[in-house]
């Protein structure tokens, strides 16, 4: 075939590509904290594809989740409301067991749904954590909107074998007998016992398998990696390669995997037609300590909390030609996936219900910064913190694990832009601050209507 011929069918199909509604790629670790990547201060962990992708997009210092620990957390991202609107948090268990009988509610439209109503193709690849199907199948990614499916149900700590050592810091020796993790493609078990040194690579190559087969028309990919929850696993090419130990080995090949999936992208053509979101589902837990535990950076403690570093991730946006190279410092979250990329596709926020994410197109277009209403933070079922602005007030502290609330009669108050680590309290010299966040939080609580729990009822 001619050379001109050639490169003109090039073309037409790069322009046929361009226009269709632009693909949404969001990729999300586990427990990953604000600072163990590269790009946002870690001085030994290798993240080279992260930070080219953050040097190339738009770098978020300020990005938040919606909740301390994973199941309500991602329960958040996928409906752009609080969890405690779906009943998909408790303050007695946090996140949803491997015996739960609950998992979000079919009343719930998730991000999958809206996206597939407008003519998207859409997967769900790795940790789904919002319901155990097994017990109630009703709860499978598939109900939800999701046209395909691989991965765990839960958390790769939930089905411990006999004699598993019963402290959760013991999982620090990584013995993989220890641990059954349940491998499903769709409701097929493909592997009751996946080995979980080839999980980051199963998913990848599921990842970029699902881009190639879908990109002749629009697409959402949902990847959630199992790691760097603990335990930890890596594959040959990545263990004992990272200064930082075994968790950095991990976050070096979760790094690698993006890569791969940006690289598929642009071989495909679809590089300047998808956007690409990296974040992680709350911060790093500290509980596990140095060798499996992560890093908060400069913000104070960890998953599990409602400190900044509990509820405070890494959040880059890659769409390269649209989005300009640039770090902003705006407020935003994993909550403002839904209205984004409902608005990317051509649709619109529900109306029946309130939602909490806010639009960001055009920030990340336009560099135009974006107003929001007060920003909350809860544990459980119970508001501890809101932020408005670069204020933030603490009802209740409570550090993420072993620790016992502290009520606070008069709120803690912070400026967090100036004084991240949160270590000096000033409500004393700004009780004006103070009162107008706490009116704020007045008016957001007038809109919550707090669900049933679907995290108490288990399976007998």
């Amino acid at each position: 075939m001619p050379l001109l011929l050639l490169a003109l069918l090039a073309a037409f199909h790069t322009l046929a590509y361009a226009a269709q509604p632009p693909n949404v790629v969001i990729i999300l670790a586990d427990d990953l904290g604000y600072g163990d990547l590269g790009c946002y201060g870690h001085p030994t962990i290798k993240t080279p594809n992260l930070d080219q992708m953050a040097a190339e997009g738009m770098r978020f210092t300020q990005f938040y989740v919606a909740a301390e620990v994973c199941t309500p957390s991602r329960a958040a991202l996928m409906t752009g409301r609080y969890p405690i609107r779906s009943g998909m948090t408790s303050y007695q268990y946090r996140v949803l067991r491997a015996n739960s009988a609950g998992g979000l509610p079919a009343s719930e439209i998730t991000l999958a749904q809206a996206m597939k109503a407008q003519g998207y193709s859409t997967g769900m690849i790795g940790k789904w954590h919002l319901g155990v199907w097994t017990n109630n199948p009703e709860h499978h990614p598939l109900k939800h909107g999701f046209d395909f499916h691989f991965g765990l149900p839960h958390s790769n700590d939930m089905n411990p074998s006999p004699g598993n050592p019963p402290k959760a810091g013991a999982n620090a020796e990584q013995n993989a007998a220890w641990w059954n993790a349940p491998l499903y493609r769709g409701y097929e078990l493909i592997d009751p016992k996946a080995d979980q040194t080839q999980l980051t690579h199963r998913y990848t190559e599921e990842a970029q398998k699902f881009i190639t087969d879908n990109k002749r028309k629009p697409f959402f990919l949902y990847l959630a990696h199992t790691f760097p929850h603990t335990p930890l696993f890596a594959s040959d090419h990545f263990k004992g390669k990272s200064t930082r130990g075994i968790y950095g080995d991990v976050v070096e090949e979760l790094d690698w995997s993006v890569g791969q999936v940006l690289k598929t992208l642009k071989d495909q053509g679809l590089a300047e037609n998808t956007l690409v979101v990296f974040t992680s589902d709350n911060g790093p837990w500290t509980l596990m300590g140095t060798e499996t535990g992560g890093s908060a950076g400069l913000l104070r403690d960890g998953k599990g909390s409602t400190w900044e570093g509990g509820m405070r991730v890494p959040g880059i946006f890659w769409m390269p030609g649209k989005i300009r190279p640039s770090v902003t410092t705006n407020v935003a979250g994993t909550m403002d996936l839904f209205p984004t990329a409902i608005k990317l596709a051509g649709g619109t926020v529900p109306k029946d219900r309130p939602m909490d994410g806010v639009d960001l197109s055009s920030l990340l277009f336009n560099g135009e910064a974006i107003e929001r209403e007060v920003y909350c933070y809860y544990r459980g079922e119970k508001l501890y913190a809101a932020r408005l602005g670069a204020w933030k007030i603490h009802y209740v502290t409570q550090n993420g694990y072993n620790d016992k609330p502290v009520v606070h009669e008069q709120p803690w108050l912070y400026n967090i832009e100036v004084d991240p680590s949160e270590n000096h309290e000033i409500s004393a010299s700004h009780p004006e601050i103070v009162a107008r966040i706490v009116a704020a939080v007045e008016k957001h609580k007038a809109t919550v209507v707090a669900a049933p729990s679907q995290l108490i009822e288990v399976v007998k």
